[in-house]
């Protein structure tokens, strides 16, 4: 089986970038909240961008209609101003 890393300090595969995106991690954020990749030396954060693409993203998909991205059930502890 041929391993292609992304991640060279974690050891994350290019399979392992895809199946977080597959998940639902849309940004290289979010890859890097489920396996740390591009956390350290940040070689592979375009790589990331790379393999993710413009693909279909519900929170992206917002964005480029101007709509809010985050909503209050994703900021637990937000309480609104009185």
């Amino acid at each position: 089986m041929d391993r292609v890393y992304v991640c060279s300090c974690f050891g994350i595969t290019e399979q392992q970038v895809k199946q977080h995106a597959a998940d639902g991690a849309c940004t290289p954020r979010q890859i890097a909240s489920a396996s740390k990749a591009g956390t350290d030396c940040g070689s592979c954060v375009r790589r990331i961008q790379a393999l993710l693409g413009r693909g279909a993203c519900p929170r992206r998909e917002l964005a480029d209609q101007g709509m809010p991205v985050l909503s209050k059930p994703d900021l637990p502890g937000l309480e609104e101003a009185a």
